[in-house]
């Protein structure tokens, strides 16, 4: 029976990559040869970051009817958590310890964890890498990648231009890249290019009433969706922009936006809140390549200040896990405006309603999104390229079987038969 280990953020943290590692963990858990651990951060970041990571509103549990043991027990604060962690990881004698790799700044425990495994254990260390080169960039970014993923035994990408970053980082290495989860048999480092899978945590409900939950959001025919943290790099504030220049054009239009904005969850009033977002703030201002803080990004503050009448529909929170699909289930497609993107977790979230993406031409969307097919695709930073194609896509609607043929290959077991091919 091997014995995998999941180590990431556990399922009672909120975003995508909790998701992630839970999903994984759950595909794994389907073949009863194995056993399953999902090894979690208590804390995921430094104290003095002014938000709340926890998901305090959703009533499901995603791991009913699951056999997988979740330890909540490292503490990014705490050091000797780390150590603790890498024990207790061992005397679970795992043969697979997959890491999820998202953030530089986590650099310092996962590799001082890592490390320590591929010392005294026999396991496979596995980075499943969401990112090389981080979208906000700071200066010390490529330091803690490198102290973070130096002792991976495998790696895994979900589009090649993450396997470009990485050799650009060990540019001495030797690589072999595949597909199918073949292991190097000598001492070139393993890359298994894979895919961000379709969620499956999230389904439609056959029964649910559509139209009713449509007319208590006052939402038209015809809606767009942008779903999910409210950051700087999603581009939100180009897709309100461009959906003004649509609505001048339809009455028959709603753009839904749902999600949280990232900065905004803590109480602003309290000193711990102020003092917190007063220190990160210097702190980003040393270390961004960028000065800007994000602290200060607020998007939706376009929507009055462009005039909309009742076509803008906000739903500022967090979306409980139970409530996700009413709001993909209303709309008739999703817009991934993005400034910059790594294969999202929105839109593998989309592509599990089936919903057709309009993205801008950057990352990994081109490879994902085929123009006129599964989507359409507009030029970054270019609003009337995003307007347009907007336009294109209530005159030209894609059908829905077009969707899941782009994604059918995306699956969580697909991922995983990759992963355990040694």
């Amino acid at each position: 029976m091997p014995t995998i280990v999941c180590f990431g953020p556990g399922p009672k943290f909120k975003g995508g990559i909790s998701n992630y590692n839970t999903s994984l963990a759950k595909t794994l858990d389907k073949n009863p040869d194995n056993e399953v651990h999902i090894v979690s951060w208590t804390n995921q970041y430094p104290s003095i970051i002014p938000r709340e990571f926890v998901d305090k509103t959703s009533g499901s549990d995603f791991m009913e009817g699951t056999g997988i043991q979740v330890k909540y027990l490292t503490n990014y604060n705490n050091p000797f958590s780390w150590k603790q962690t890498a024990r207790y990881i061992k005397s679970l004698e795992p043969d697979i310890v997959i890491f999820q790799w998202a953030i530089s700044i986590q650099g310092i425990p996962m590799g001082s964890i890592a490390k320590w495994l591929k010392k005294h254990s026999n396991a496979e260390i596995i980075f499943d890498l969401h990112f090389v080169i981080q979208k906000e960039g700071s200066s010390i970014d490529g330091k803690l990648t490198k102290m973070g993923i130096r002792h991976a035994d495998t790696y895994i990408t979900h589009a090649y231009k993450t396997v470009d970053e990485l050799k650009q980082l060990f540019p001495s290495a030797s690589y072999l890249v595949n597909e199918t989860g073949e292991r190097s048999k000598n001492n070139s480092v393993t890359v298994i290019k894979l895919f961000h899978p379709v969620y499956d945590l999230y389904q439609p409900d056959p029964d649910f009433d559509i139209d009713g939950f449509k007319e208590s959001l006052g939402l038209k025919e015809n809606v767009f969706l942008f779903f999910g943290f409210i950051r700087k790099y999603k581009g939100l504030h180009n897709a309100i922009r461009a959906f003004k220049k649509v609505s001048e054009q339809r009455d028959d239009v709603s753009f839904l936006i749902c999600g949280e904005e990232f900065w905004a969850t803590l109480d602003t009033s309290k000193f711990t809140t102020k003092l917190k977002r007063g220190i990160f703030g210097i702190a980003q201002k040393l270390l961004l390549k960028n000065k800007e803080s994000e602290q200060d990004y607020r998007p939706l503050s376009l929507v009055n200040e462009l005039g909309f009448d009742g076509s803008v529909v906000v739903k500022n929170e967090f979306v409980p896990n139970e409530d996700v699909h009413k709001y993909f289930q209303v709309s008739d497609c999703s817009i991934l405006y993005y400034l910059t993107a790594t294969p999202s977790g929105v839109e593998s979230l989309t592509y599990n309603f089936e919903l057709p993406i309009l993205a801008t031409r950057v990352g990994h969307f081109p490879e994902t999104i085929k123009d006129g097919f599964n989507g359409y695709l507009a030029e970054p930073e270019d609003i009337d390229s995003m307007a347009e194609q907007m336009i294109k896509f209530l005159e030209h609607p894609l059908p829905k079987q077009n969707v899941s043929e782009a994604a059918a290959d995306m699956s969580w077991d697909n991922y995983v038969s990759a992963i355990l091919n040694k």
